[in-house]
């Protein structure tokens, strides 16, 4: 089945992208990369599975209940109040195994949780209970680290294909208009990014608490550029050539030539460099955490796992632990880019 569904993409794919394809399966170092990050993303994705301080399923009076998809009350399981059910509580714990059964994660904590059982002061040393140990309030680093995988990669991604997609229509518009058109967004690009980002970050965060999408956009504001001089050139190289010149001569509209003829090209020249964005993004706001110009507290930041680490100079189990889940999210992200750019070099695979 699975070769059948690779012969019939091959079928469907010209024989330009299937050179490229086998050129980045020549590279090892690239595909062993894009697993290893394939990997650790999809089982962030998973993080409620993975870690958390509510149990996966469990059976009470012959009723199965799914704790980490609904919420319950105490009273639902012999309590006596209609508060939310704790289950780390011991006399709510032998109401449930008197009656039925429970089924815990992995790792029974969550990105928030604080293990109020700890027998050493924080941050607490690594243990069977805390594989990575605890920070300074007590809350396990593996679930932090894993919750705070999934946050960055999915902001950095967000960014990533927001800001191209802007800075892609507006490296278009420049280059293929050029003349007055280019010259005066070309100043405009100018004093854009000439804006002091820290200080804009700094004034907005004194006036309200960042959040995801707020933070989001903040950062769009200020890295819509990234691919705008890529695509400019591209299309400024393009705007003359045959093709485009009969088309206009054919009446074909302006914008058409540019999303149908022009357009395709000049994406494939910034594919490349969207693994080296992504890479940057993650970098901006693991910074902005660092800084406190970041998400708010309640989010599992990795930024705030290195203020951690630099805060806790006793306790190197931090550091080391976010220093090497960082390099190694960057270094995989970075080999990525490296095998997509040689598999799009015209050179090597022309």
């Amino acid at each position: 089945m699975l070769t059948k569904l690779k012969s019939l993409l091959k079928s469907k794919m010209s024989p330009v992208s299937l050179r490229r394809i086998e050129a980045f399966q020549r590279n090892r170092r690239a595909v062993l990369s894009f697993k290893i990050f394939l990997v650790v993303f999809v089982l962030s994705l998973f993080s409620e599975l993975i870690c958390n301080d509510k149990p996966l399923i469990l059976k009470y009076n012959n009723q199965l209940y799914f704790p980490v998809l609904n919420s319950y009350t105490d009273a639902d399981f012999g309590g006596d109040f209609p508060t939310p059910a704790d289950y780390k509580d011991k006399y709510l714990l032998e109401n449930i195994e008197k009656d039925g059964w429970i089924v815990w994660p992995v790792l029974p904590f969550s990105f928030n949780t604080v293990d109020y059982e700890l027998d050493v002061p924080t941050p607490a040393a690594p243990s069977r209970q805390h594989w990575l140990g605890t920070d300074d309030e007590g809350r396990d680093i593996v679930a932090r680290i894993l919750y705070g995988i999934r946050l960055s990669v999915v902001f950095a991604f967000l960014l990533t294909l927001i800001s191209s997609a802007i800075g892609i229509a507006a490296g278009a518009v420049q280059g293929y208009f050029g003349g007055k058109t280019d010259l005066f967004m070309q100043r405009i690009l100018e004093i854009w990014e000439a804006l002091p980002q820290l200080f804009v970050l700094i004034i907005v965060a004194s006036i309200f608490t960042p959040t995801f999408f707020s933070l989001l956009f903040i950062l769009i504001f200020f890295s819509w550029m990234s691919l705008t001089g890529v695509v400019r050139a591209e299309f400024l190289r393009a705007r003359n050539l045959e093709f485009v010149l009969a088309a206009k001569a054919l009446g074909v509209s302006n914008w058409r030539i540019i999303y149908r003829h022009i357009l395709p090209n000049a994406i494939i020249a910034t594919i490349t460099f969207v693994p080296f964005i992504m890479s940057g993004a993650i970098v901006s706001l693991t910074a902005l955490d660092f800084l406190g110009f970041g998400l708010p507290y309640d989010y599992p930041s990795l930024g705030d796992l290195v203020r951690q680490g630099k805060d806790n100079l006793q306790a190197p189990w931090i550091g080391i632990s976010i220093f090497i889940v960082l390099s190694s999210l960057l270094t995989l992200l970075i080999f990525i880019g490296e095998g997509v750019r040689d598999a799009f070099d015209a050179r090597k695979n022309g």
